[in-house]
């Protein structure tokens, strides 16, 4: 049978095992999973999903049903989205449930503030690594702050996080339904060069008689992203009350006449304390508990992982790098975490005899080690075996811990969570690189050695 064959074949049985198109409000996919939003939740069989071949596991994560298949799932992804009739990314506008108000809850915002990031990655990624390009020319002498290109790399790289609140203003826009030019818009406003220059002199600013509060949004993620989900509901008044007649030109003057004062007065503010003071509170918990901190953290990051938590630390990492150039604890506890979850697979590689056994982990550990994808290795492998799991765990301890006392910080974003985002850990002191080196070294061997010690060699289709 073609790949192709088994693409198809699988579509189906996952299509008919959610309840069919019928049942799906919302289906999407990120890098390993199939994502559903479904409309009745209680039909739907766990068990039987996980059997199907090609599934590596299936979960609830904060009502949403995610079907993990790895490596391949956009094929995947693409062949249910076609036999259901659903528009790539986008859900279908039916819904059982019209007569109910969605929630708010601490998951939807996780949701809405990591739906309006995801997007901006491949930029921040490619800012953040012109960074590191600069700091390596500097370390090796091709690069001297008097080279013209120095400075055009220069200010490149800050224009990635510069013009955040205009980029964030688009994605944030997609994300909530709202006008994408509106949502830009909005995100200009905020840096303009005479809003910036005002901030930095303290010149008094106000409109409509209520004052403009003196904040700097250059680099900040949480203002455009707070102020853009009420920009939505705004838009959506102006198209119901506008006249059909002049819609086009009332509903885009009276938006950005609502929000204008809402944003400089109140959500922009606001944003900017929640997104400062985070980062701080957080700083605050590292420097108070150090390298135990950081060591807890990476134990316990595949159980965040498993519960779909890991989201809620993304913002905030994000967050730090913007506001400090820096972030300590999250992004060191995700890396070693990632790389652990392949070196267990990769031991189970090693010893286990069965063949099938040997092939998914062996697989999977590349996965999760180089491309820091760690779902196939850790639904599929470690957590069925367990020992695997808790042999990573104990690396994820040791390794962070050295990585913590050593004060490791990642700088920027690198293109991968696997070995391949130690870049991100390029940094002004050229021994921060090295201990990390170092620390997932650590993390490999006592992961690897651990799982050698205490797996028996069961194979997962037992």
């Amino acid at each position: 049978m073609s790949k192709k064959e088994k693409y198809d074949e699988l579509a189906i049985k996952v299509l008919e095992l959610v309840g069919g198109k019928d049942n799906i409000s919302y289906l999407g996919h990120c890098m390993t999973r199939l994502r559903f939003q479904l409309k009745d939740k209680s039909i739907i069989n766990l068990s039987e999903i996980q059997k199907l071949q090609g599934v590596v596991g299936a979960q609830w994560s904060n009502e949403q049903l995610q079907i993990i298949i790895g490596q391949s799932v956009g094929e995947v992804y693409s062949i249910v989205a076609a036999k259901a009739g659903l528009q790539m990314e986008n859900a279908i506008d039916e819904n059982l449930d019209k007569g109910k108000k969605k929630k708010i809850s601490f998951a939807a915002i996780i949701d809405g503030i990591t739906g309006s990031l995801i997007p901006l990655l491949p930029a921040i990624i490619g800012a953040g690594m012109l960074k590191v390009v600069i700091i390596l020319g500097e370390l090796t002498g091709l690069l001297t702050a008097d080279m013209p290109t120095h400075a055009v790399l220069t200010f490149a790289s800050d224009a990635g996080f510069y013009f955040l609140p205009i980029f964030l203003g688009a994605t944030s826009a997609n994300k909530f339904k709202a006008n994408m030019g509106l949502g830009m818009l909005l995100g200009a406003i905020m840096i303009h060069p005479t809003m910036v220059a005002n901030v930095a002199g303290s010149v008094p600013m106000s409109i409509f008689g209520i004052p403009v509060y003196a904040a700097s949004y250059t680099s900040t993620i949480f203002p455009i992203i707070m102020a853009v989900y009420v920009m939505s509901h705004v838009e959506r008044f102006f198209k119901k009350i506008a006249p059909e007649s002049i819609k086009a030109i009332v509903v885009p003057l009276g938006t950005i006449l609502v929000m204008l004062p809402l944003t400089l007065g109140l959500i922009g503010p606001a944003g900017a304390f929640l997104g400062n003071y985070l980062a701080i509170a957080i700083m605050w918990l590292y420097k108070t508990t150090g390298f135990f901190g950081v060591a807890v953290l990476a134990t316990i990051y595949p159980l965040l992982i498993l519960t779909g938590m890991h989201g809620a630390l993304f913002p905030y990492m994000f967050n730090s790098l913007v506001t400090f150039g820096y972030e300590p604890i999250v992004a060191t506890a995700n890396v070693l975490s990632n790389i652990n979850q392949g070196a267990a697979a990769a031991a189970v590689a090693f010893k286990c005899k069965d063949k099938a056994t040997k092939s998914t982990a062996g697989s999977s550990a590349i996965t999760a080690i180089f491309g820091g994808v760690t779902e196939p290795a850790m639904f599929g492998i470690n957590m069925k075996l367990k020992k695997p799991l808790y042999a990573s765990m104990f690396g994820n301890f040791c390794s962070a811990a050295f990585a913590g006392l050593m004060k490791v910080y990642m700088y920027s974003l690198g293109g991968s969570a696997g070995i391949l985002g130690i870049t991100g850990f390029v940094g002004p002191n050229s021994s921060n690189f090295i201990f990390m080196v170092i620390s997932i070294i650590l993390g490999i061997i006592v992961t690897f050695v651990t799982t050698l010690v205490i797996y028996k060699g069961e194979s997962i289709y037992q």
